[in-house]
């Protein structure tokens, strides 16, 4: 007898100073209302994210913070068809105030 997948809530808890960003698009609207494509934006060097999860050891970041973080830092993780990066504290290069 073959038993159906059961459905499994899949989320992550980071540990210490690591802390899960969900990625922002890299589609980004110019000040005159152009609309500039992920794949110009692919070679910038940073990208921003909104921070969903932070570990024990956060050192002012919170969950909700838009923050920037370098393009190739972390580790991109797959959750429930959501791409995350999780990251350590120390790859963040700053907290955006929109």
């Amino acid at each position: 007898m073959i038993q159906e997948p059961q459905r499994i809530d899949v989320s992550i808890e980071p540990l210490d100073e690591y802390l899960v960003v969900q990625p922002t698009s890299d589609e980004t609207e110019t000040r005159a209302g152009l609309i500039l494509p992920a794949s110009a934006a692919a070679a910038a060097a940073c990208r921003t994210g909104i921070v969903t999860a932070v570990g024990a050891e956060p050192n002012g970041i919170e969950p909700g913070d838009k923050v920037l973080y370098p393009r190739e830092a972390g580790y991109d993780v797959r959750l429930g068809g959501i791409e995350v990066k999780l990251l350590k504290r120390t790859d963040l290069i700053g907290r955006i105030h929109d």
